[in-house]
Formats: C-alpha cells, sequence, structure tokens
C-alpha cells in the first residue's frame, strides 16, 4: 500500500513534466539574451550610470553657480528703511530728517537679485575630478568583466542542461534494458527456471532505474529554471539544448594572466582614485581663488525693479587651520591609497593562484576522462557477454543486474567528468580573456 501511494506522486510529476513545453534553445540565443535582460547586468550599469553622475557633479570645479533669488520685507529698523530707500534710489532731502531717520515709517522693499560664482583655481577639486573620472572608468570595465563573467555562467547553466539530458537519455535506455529483462526474468519464472527472488531482484532494479530517472527529468526542469533565470524569464519553460554534450578542445596553450583584463584593470584605475583623492586631500591646503557678481533690482512693488546695481569681484580664500581635520583626512586617503595598491597586488596575485590551480585541473580531468572512457567500453562489453548468458540460463540474475547497473554508473560517470573537462577549460578560458 505504501508502495502505491508513492508511485501516484511520481506519476503525477511525470505527468507535469512531460505536459510543460519543450523549447529548443542554442547557447548564443541564451548569451544574447541574457546580455539584454540579466539583473545582474542591469543592476552594474546602472552603477556605471551613478559613478557617471559622481563625475558629472565635479563640472562645478569649472561651471558657474547661478542663483535666483525675490525677497520681500517690510520694516521699521531706521537702517533697514534708509537702506531700502537708497537701494530703490527714492531718498528725499526730508529722508535726512533726524526724526525720520531714528523712527522713520513702515517701508517696503522688494529685491530681485542674481548671483554669479565662479570657479577660477581650485586645486583640490581637479583632483576630486579627476577620482570621479577613474571611478567611472573602472565601473565601466567593472560592467564589462560582469558581461563577461555572466556569458561564462551561461556556458556552465547550458553544459549542466546537456549534461541532465544525457542523464535522461542513459537512465531511459536503462530503464528499456531493465523492462526487458524483467520480461525474460518473467517468462524464466513461469517455466520455473528462475525463483521468486530473482525476479523481485530485477522488479527492484526497474523501481530503481524509474527513480533515478524521475530524478534525471527533475535535474533538466532545475538546469532549465537557472538558464530562465538568467534570462530573466519568468515562463520557466522546459529548454532542450540544440546540440548534445561531447568533448570540447579550446587552445589554452600560452595562456596567461593579463593584467589588462577587465576586473583587474578596473583594480588599477581605482588605486588611481584613490591616489588622486589623497592629492586632493593635500591640495586643500592651498589658497582658492573664485569670482563673483550679482545683479540687483529693487522697488516698492513686488516683482518690480525700477533700481537696479551690480557688484563684481573676486575673492582669494585660504583656510588656514581647521582643527587638523583636513590633517586626518589626508591621512585617511593616503591609508585608504597604500590600502587599494596592496589589494590591486594581492587580487592579481589570487588570480595567478586560481590559474595554476585550474591548469592542474584540467589535466586532472583530462586523464579522468580517458580513464572513464575505457571504463564505459569495459563495462559495455561485459554487460554484453553477461546478457548473453543470462539469455541462455547461463548467469545470475543478480549478477546482469550489477553489470547493467555498473554500465549505467559507468556512462554517468564519463559524461559528468567530460562536463567538468569542458567546464574547466571555458573557466580557463575566462581566468585569461582579456
Amino acid at each position: 500500500m505504501k508502495n502505491k501511494l508513492l508511485v501516484i506522486p511520481l506519476i503525477l510529476l511525470s505527468f507535469f513534466l512531460q505536459a510543460q513545453e519543450v523549447v529548443l534553445v542554442s547557447k548564443s540565443d541564451v548569451i544574447s539574451k541574457v546580455k539584454e535582460n540579466n539583473n545582474t547586468i542591469k543592476m552594474s550599469q546602472q552603477d556605471v550610470l551613478a559613478a557617471k553622475g559622481d563625475f558629472n557633479q565635479t563640472n562645478a570645479v569649472f561651471l558657474p553657480n547661478i542663483t535666483a533669488s525675490h525677497t520681500g520685507i517690510s520694516t521699521t529698523n531706521p537702517l533697514m528703511a534708509f537702506g531700502s530707500k537708497l537701494n530703490q534710489e527714492i531718498l528725499t532731502q526730508n529722508d535726512f530728517n533726524p526724526a525720520l531717520l531714528n523712527d522713520p515709517s513702515t517701508t517696503r522693499n522688494f529685491a530681485t537679485k542674481i548671483e554669479i560664482q565662479q570657479p577660477l583655481i581650485n586645486l583640490d577639486g581637479f583632483y576630486q575630478r579627476k577620482a570621479a573620472k577613474s571611478k567611472m572608468n573602472a565601473m565601466t570595465l567593472k560592467t564589462e568583466r560582469t558581461v563577461d563573467y555572466m556569458s561564462f555562467e551561461v556556458e556552465k547553466s547550458y553544459m549542466q542542461l546537456q549534461l541532465a539530458y544525457k542523464g535522461v537519455a542513459v537512465l531511459e535506455s536503462a530503464l528499456t534494458a531493465a523492462n526487458e529483462h524483467k520480461k525474460i526474468a518473467d517468462n524464466r519464472f513461469n517455466q520455473g527456471f528462475l525463483q521468486r527472488a530473482d525476479v523481485l531482484n530485477v522488479e527492484v532494479r526497474v523501481t530503481e532505474v524509474k527513480n533515478q530517472l524521475q530524478t534525471a527529468k527533475s535535474n533538466v526542469q532545475n538546469a532549465s529554471n537557472y538558464v530562465s533565470f538568467l534570462m530573466n524569464d519568468k515562463n520557466y519553460v522546459v529548454y532542450r539544448p540544440t546540440d548534445s554534450l561531447t568533448v570540447s578542445n579550446f587552445n589554452v596553450d600560452n595562456k596567461i594572466i593579463s593584467e589588462s583584463r577587465s576586473d583587474i584593470k578596473a583594480m588599477q584605475l581605482a588605486s588611481e582614485a584613490y591616489k588622486a583623492m589623497n592629492k586632493a586631500d593635500k591640495m586643500a591646503f592651498l589658497p582658492r581663488l573664485n569670482a563673483f557678481g550679482s545683479y540687483e533690482m529693487y522697488d516698492n512693488k513686488v516683482f518690480q525693479g525700477d533700481a537696479n546695481g551690480y557688484l563684481i569681484g573676486a575673492q582669494l580664500s585660504w583656510d588656514l587651520f581647521k582643527g587638523s581635520k583636513r590633517f586626518g583626512k589626508a591621512q585617511k586617503s593616503k591609508a585608504e591609497f597604500e590600502k587599494s595598491k596592496l589589494a590591486y597586488n594581492e587580487y592579481v596575485s589570487k588570480s595567478n593562484l586560481e590559474f595554476n590551480k585550474v591548469k592542474r585541473q584540467l589535466l586532472d580531468a583530462k586523464n579522468r576522462l580517458n580513464l572513464t572512457d575505457l571504463a564505459v567500453q569495459q563495462s559495455k562489453e561485459s554487460l554484453r557477454i553477461r546478457k548473453n548468458r543470462f539469455k541462455e540460463g547461463l548467469e545470475k540474475t543478480s549478477d546482469l543486474l550489477m553489470a547493467e547497473t555498473k554500465y549505467a554508473q559507468k556512462q554517468l560517470e564519463y559524461y559528468q567528468t567530460v562536463f567538468e573537462y569542458n567546464f574547466t577549460q571555458t573557466y580557463l578560458e575566462f581566468l585569461t580573456k582579456e
């Protein structure tokens, strides 16, 4: 009864998988859609736009700051009342009467003012702009590396999909063979040549293969879902690769870790940004030269301007001491610059360490590939011999089932090794891409 209850969910799951739409997909199509729709790439592109925004803010080093305002006041303050009338150019002889000067009547003043501040020499701002540009370029290179990584991830997921289908094919073949053996075992049992225990062994084998096949089909769906995730596709259909898993041979000779690789170059630019920021903090000790000007219109009525005037000038300012704040800031930026240089060297060293590790893994995978290929051939021949002897009644059922199981296992091991071999080559290509 328990076995029947377990079989029902498996049947329903199998029906669900078969009912799903199966879509043929090529690796190039997946890569194209990932580059267009992947959220990780889109987020990286937004980081570039944010860095570009930081860089555009540094245009303030060259461009003027322009503000406009309109202010209205009503006052009996002697100084403000006299000054307002003076700005409005409406002073008369009577306004110099001491009584009116000391106790003026309510005076209204509306001022329209346009102010311009133009930086001339701000050396710290120049280096801050340089740092922002290095950061923007670093983020652009980081995005390029993100695209490269997602392409690598597509290669990996596509090979996993191919491997999943190979597993299904192997187990479907094994299930077909197991069912044939079950028919033979049933016939021989009915003829009295086999015991019930032998038939049960065959039935157990059939059930095992069915379960393994169902797991393999689930692996197909899992791999398909991950491909959909990479493409940001919410339909989550079952994909089928247009080509099967085969041994690939890439040219990996004379490959090295290049310092022009986008992520390494990005770290170098980030270090240059820290260097520029340190120089900017040092330049903050020097004076700044800025020009300023304003055009003003005054009237005792709102949005009028019968009287006007202008003001222009230049200011040389020098912050001599700000409570050692600038010293601490320069010290901090120098430490960050030195840290960025160490981080760059460590990153390059780790990349070379990973590169050497992957080269050894590739050699190991190649050796395993040859070994598993021979193992498949040997187990296939052994199974062929035992099948012939079993049909003639010269082989034990347990030995046949063991040979059949071993052959399926060796096939799965071989395809797993092909995947690892191809993946290692792809990873090596990713590490050495300029």
